[in-house]
């Protein structure tokens, strides 16, 4: 008969087949479940079988005994597939807490993913969410939200019941879901934009032609017209003219949005794009009175991104401050880039304007989304896109003295 660590080797082996053969099922939208799922099993089955074949080792070192069919002879061997199944479960993508009811649901990190989650730089208030993980029932499947220094983020939590040696817990997974999500939300808007400004387009095209047309004829036959009815005609002509024209270069700048080039990185010098960026700006602040700060720390840092789409970005978050700042007697704007917490490379820019609504701070990286009456409601929105094709986050964080922050980290 079978001992308790073979039956944890044999379970967790069948379960990692079964994860395996479930990961191989084409999956629809609801398909983000269906993996974590599918990766929760097969963790769960790594953790058997660590286990399992831990106690075998302790075993056949105490008894030397024949080892069972199925289980390496070699003490060296098997020593090594639980060292390669360990280092699995380590560095396993998906962040793993194991919740144990018997010591007040204690949830406690079972792999560098889950540790780093828990790190300084990461989740604002470590000990929410482990309240929230150790509320988590046996079978339930949610999307929870917690605060990183990056914003809101969130993630797909799976929990699922295990007895390991004699112990009932739960094994919680988390897959982090907010990039994949995030684009999701920007490729749909880039399909949305790109249907609007094609349709709008073939629309306006001819309008915008046939004004011009228009007004050509109208230039030869004005003489038999009485001039009232000349003039009225040039007005509304033009009128249309100038509209179309404004319209096809409102259109033009949405188009710009929905084709964003994929980045081309680079290792980038932060201080070197500080100083193109300040000959290019700075001027302008100073001319109405104002300031345009730039400081890197250290002045070596670095970091890998396309420097056109980088640059591109950080201008246009100068001239939203310079926007916001329009009404003041004294504008000021500063950017920093400094290591945070975590290892994250942090660019910030801030200026002393009204800042943002609490209302409406969801909203603004969305496209055609303003605050300003002629605002185009493009800047943010392209902000968010450039930023994301560099591996990076974007999100508008409040000012204890005032002001707009916006932060970008990598």
């Amino acid at each position: 008969m079978a001992s308790d660590p073979q039956r944890l080797v044999v379970a967790g082996s069948v379960l990692l087949a079964g994860a395996a053969l479930f990961a191989g099922v084409s999956y629809d939208a609801g398909g983000a479940l269906a993996l974590a799922g599918s990766g929760l099993a097969a963790l769960m089955s790594v953790v058997l079988i660590r286990h399992g074949t831990t106690a075998l080792i302790d075993a056949a070192r105490v008894l030397p005994v024949e080892v069972p069919v199925g289980i390496p002879h070699d003490r060296q061997q098997l020593a090594a597939t639980v060292l390669a199944l360990e280092s699995q479960l380590e560095h396993a993508p998906i962040a793993l807490f194991s919740v144990i009811p018997s010591h007040t649901n204690s949830v406690e990190p079972v792999n560098a993913s889950a540790r780093r989650l828990l790190a300084p730089g990461r989740a604002s208030d470590a000990e929410a969410l482990r309240n929230t993980l150790a509320a988590l029932a046996a079978g339930q499947r949610s999307v929870i939200e917690f605060d990183t220094e990056r914003g809101a983020e969130r993630a797909l939590a799976s929990a699922a019941s295990i007895t390991v040696e004699g112990t009932p817990q739960r094994l919680v997974a988390l897959m982090p879901v907010e990039n994949e999500l995030a684009a999701e939300a920007m490729h749909a808007w880039q399909k949305l934009v790109h249907v609007l400004t094609h349709e709008i387009m073939n629309s306006l095209t001819p309008v915008a032609s046939l004004s011009h047309t228009s007004r050509e004829l109208l230039a030869g036959v004005r003489p038999t017209l009485p001039s009232e009815l000349a003039d009225d005609l040039d007005l509304a002509l033009d009128a249309i003219s100038r509209r179309a024209d404004s319209l096809a270069h409102f259109v033009g700048g949405y188009r710009a949005l929905a084709s964003v080039p994929e980045a081309r990185p680079q290792r980038v010098a932060v201080a070197a794009l500080f100083a193109r960026l300040s000959a290019l700006v700075a001027p302008s602040w100073q001319a109405r009175g104002g300031l345009c700060v730039f400081s890197v720390e250290p002045a070596s840092l670095e970091l890998m991104a396309d420097p056109g789409q980088l640059e591109q970005a950080i201008v246009n978050l100068l001239k939203n401050a310079e926007e916001a700042t329009g009404g003041l007697a004294a504008p000021e704007v500063h950017v920093s880039a400094k290591f945070a917490r975590g290892g994250r490379l942090r660019f910030e820019v801030c200026d002393n304007g009204p800042g943002v609504p609490d209302d409406v701070i969801a909203d603004i990286f969305t496209p055609f989304f303003s605050t300003r009456k002629r605002g185009s409601g493009i800047g943010l929105a392209m902000v968010r896109q450039l930023v994301h094709r560099n591996g990076g986050a974007v999100r508008y964080a409040k000012s204890v003295g005032g002001g707009a922050r916006f932060v970008v980290t990598f």
